[in-house]
């Protein structure tokens, strides 16, 4: 999962450089084309064997939620800074471990409900409503997280029947059918520079879900959520390094209570855990 942040953190500075030139649909569907292209190779007999043909309209229903958050992520990225992207983004881990127990069966219990009003407390604290201008990214990547979360949910379900590297392969289908029509009726030909971009993306964004995948295919989701958190370090230097952006102190206020409150939330799962071992 360590890995996995590293990854997706180069994803948003690749992305950052693409900047506003193109529409977010159209990139993200140009992202996972080559996404496609990428992942089949690493595809192997066993990983298609595992695929359950029944289950296709779950995949299929995990690429429109997951294409729909990635729309909204690229919108995010074109209009307001790496750092609150990325802060704002750890309202997801949150979002997971709610929808674990909507989705998963398990227990909504009391910290679960701290936990979330906290980290929500924290995005009001990113955002202040009523004291500065909500830019519409802020509002988008707000969105994406519980889009993504749900993705999230799906991937650890189907890693109990089929292979990661399927998964991935899977992801990347759906996404792009997706995303092919909205992405024509806002179509221009890209430039070389901006598919370089897009590729690079697709890389980097392909690796990062085939290691998330493997990491919640070996461990509990609530275990390796924490370890994303080292993203807003490396975001927030990469931002003021590359693109001079200087982050505002509520940023890291903010950032500090919803990595607090899930770092949290965090403990008391492996707690709760060890107390259900200990009594059986």
């Amino acid at each position: 999962m360590l890995l996995t942040g590293m990854l997706f953190v180069g994803v948003t500075v690749a992305v950052r450089y693409l900047g506003t030139s193109m529409n977010p649909v159209q990139a993200a569907f140009i992202r996972y084309c080559f996404g496609i292209v990428l992942i089949l190779p690493l595809l192997s007999r066993a990983g298609v064997m595992s695929l359950d043909r029944d289950r296709l309209g779950f995949h299929a229903l995990r690429g429109l939620v997951h294409g729909g958050g990635v729309i909204l992520w690229f919108l995010a990225m074109s209009r307001i800074p790496i750092s609150e992207v990325t802060a704002l983004g750890f309202t997801t881990p949150i979002f997971v471990t709610l929808g674990a127990a909507v989705f998963l069966s398990e227990r909504l219990k009391p910290y679960r409900v701290a936990a979330v009003l906290i980290g929500f407390i924290g995005a009001l604290l990113i955002l202040r409503p009523g004291l500065r201008v909500i830019d519409i990214g802020a509002l988008a990547q707000l969105g994406a997280a519980p889009l993504f979360a749900c993705s999230y949910l799906m991937a650890k379900s189907a890693t109990r029947r089929e292979a990661s590297s399927m998964i991935v392969v899977l992801l990347s289908v759906f996404c792009t059918l997706t995303l092919a029509l909205p992405a024509l009726l806002v179509w221009r030909t890209p430039t070389l520079e901006e598919l370089l971009l897009l590729g690079l993306t697709a890389l980097l964004a392909t690796s990062g879900h085939y290691c998330m995948t493997r990491a919640l295919e070996a461990a509990e989701v609530s275990a390796v959520q924490p370890f994303t958190f080292l993203q807003l370090v490396w975001a927030t230097i990469l931002g003021l390094i590359l693109f001079d952006e200087t982050p505002d102190v509520w940023i890291w206020i903010g950032g500090a209570v919803i990595v607090g409150s899930a770092t949290w939330m965090a403990q008391q799962e492996v707690r709760s855990i060890r107390l259900d071992s200990k009594t059986r």
